[in-house]
């Protein structure tokens, strides 16, 4: 699995993001995922993509582009600016794309709408991964995940499905027995999120709850019950062919090696 796992990188400006990248370097990381969140938007997320195609060749790189966050003055010019980044993506075939409409949608601007739009253009070959958070339905009273995700996939244009966190086995695998469905014989890539558990992450999302992530109060305030429930999340993920996404911070030896320690101890 160590093989396959992808690393998200967080970062606060182009120098940290330069440290992180030769860091990956140095310990054989090739598969890296460039999120569109928080700071990393519009301006940092355009430098980042730009620095890292001329000076980082050798990385397998999923770049997520939130329609939400990199939105500009008005629909027509935010999709323009969306194929601008489709087509200079397409120069370099170790670069994917995975399309999140973002934490608010915007009115006729979101993944279903752009994937529409996409699917006219005669000039343009491209296969994109999109989100699905499997726990919408049941946490948050939102039951059109999986009317969304079957219009997605309807398009021709999907080559992988990112799941989003969450701490309930049961629903995360109702609804991948559910997307294997849908799916069909459709070859399609599978990722799924990934923390390594600590008391600093606990603290930080007791004080800040993310939107729409649904962490168990078991979880939260018990470490032992969270690493318990990693170790079956990791191991649900290896029987079911889905690739870890490692959100958690690695950029140190430390952190790494407890990252890898805890990927080859699963059950």
């Amino acid at each position: 699995m160590n093989n396959n796992i992808r690393f998200e990188l967080s970062f606060k400006n182009i120098s940290q993001l330069e440290n992180k990248l030769n860091f990956c370097k140095l310990n054989n990381i090739k598969n890296i995922n460039i999120p569109c969140k928080g700071i990393i938007k519009k301006e940092l997320f355009n430098s980042a993509i730009n620095y890292i195609s001329k000076n980082f060749h050798e990385f397998n790189v999923t770049y997520h582009y939130s329609l939400y966050h990199q939105y500009s003055k008005n629909k027509n010019k935010s999709y323009q600016d969306f194929l601008d980044f489709v087509k200079n993506s397409n120069t370099n075939i170790n670069n994917e794309i995975l399309l999140v409409s973002g934490s608010n949608k915007k009115k006729n601007f979101d993944s279903i709408d752009v994937l529409g739009y996409l699917k006219k253009e005669k000039s343009i070959k491209v296969k994109l991964g999109i989100a699905y958070n499997p726990y919408l339905e049941k946490y948050y009273k939102i039951s059109s995940e999986r009317e969304r995700i079957v219009r997605k996939i309807s398009t021709g244009l999907i080559n992988s499905i990112w799941f989003q966190y969450g701490t309930d086995l049961k629903v995360l695998h109702n609804e991948v027995t559910y997307l294997k469905k849908v799916v069909k014989d459709e070859k399609l890539n599978l990722f799924g999120s990934l923390f390594i558990p600590s008391k600093q992450f606990i603290a930080r999302f007791k004080f800040r709850p993310w939107k729409e992530v649904h962490i168990s109060e078991k979880c939260l305030y018990s470490l032992e019950n969270f690493f318990e429930f990693t170790s079956d999340l990791v191991s649900f993920y290896k029987k079911n062919n889905i690739t870890p996404l490692i959100e958690s911070d690695f950029s140190s030896s430390d952190k790494l090696n407890s990252v890898y320690s805890f990927l080859e101890n699963e059950r």
